[in-house]
């Protein structure tokens, strides 16, 4: 992937951590009560009724700025995987990009819950696709657009790392909290972010013969998430 793996890699935050199959999987917390909906392909949305119902009883506390600063973060990041599936569903006939593309939508909606529930600025507010105010990530989605553009392949090939890295950014985060309300969005979006990973793969291997070779994810972690089936949730929308 050339320049853009090199700056997804600058930007990850838990690059240089050893990684361990278990971590990707469920967290302490055990399996966190689901707020998702899973369709056919396992295009996984989080259901915004189910989640302001699940996050109801949960008490709102004091934000290290660590946690402050991670949801911050993850509303770009998610917002960066919407914002690049829509650009290359643009450009590439297959549905997996307009599909993923709205899944990620209700992903950073999902984050947003959380800054609003916090009071926190949101650093989305006003943009349009493709315009971020982190400059790493701003600099990030024209080298993903840029690659994404080269081939369909090249395209697939963006949208799995997007996810790579995406699974790696959220485990850090919930190994930062003990914040039940954000352990539980972080733990959904890592699940539909595991469910797109397997989607992407599988339709890469199945459009161009390809085989995904994870750049954030260990071997043997990836490979425990490819080798599983999709997670379901509830029925999501039928593409």
């Amino acid at each position: 992937m050339g320049f853009a793996i090199v700056a997804i890699l600058a930007l990850s935050i838990a690059a240089c951590q050893p990684l361990e199959p278990a971590r990707f999987g469920r967290t302490a917390m055990g399996a966190p009560q689901d707020v998702v909906t899973v369709n056919e392909d396992g295009v996984t949305d989080v259901n915004a009724e189910s989640l302001a119902t699940a996050l109801a009883p949960i008490a709102a506390g004091t934000l290290t700025s660590t946690e402050a600063d991670g949801l911050i973060f993850m509303r770009e990041e998610e917002k960066l995987a919407h914002d690049v599936y829509v650009a290359l569903a643009a450009q590439w006939d297959l549905p997996i990009f307009s599909n993923i593309s709205a899944s990620e939508m209700t992903h950073t909606d999902a984050v947003k819950t959380l800054l609003d529930r916090y009071n926190l600025d949101d650093p989305a507010a006003g943009n349009d696709v493709g315009v971020f105010a982190d400059p790493t990530l701003q600099q990030l989605y024209t080298d993903l657009v840029a690659q994404g553009s080269q081939s369909l392949s090249d395209a697939l090939i963006v949208g799995a790392t997007i996810e790579d890295l995406d699974i790696v950014d959220l485990q850090t985060r919930i190994d930062q909290t003990d914040r039940p309300d954000i352990q539980l969005v972080y733990e959904n979006l890592m699940k539909g972010s595991r469910n797109h990973l397997r989607a992407f793969t599988s339709t890469l291997s199945r459009q161009t013969g390809e085989t995904y070779t994870p750049q954030y994810l260990d071997q043997a972690a990836y490979d425990a998430i490819i080798n599983a089936e999709m997670e379901r949730g509830g029925r999501g929308r039928g593409r």
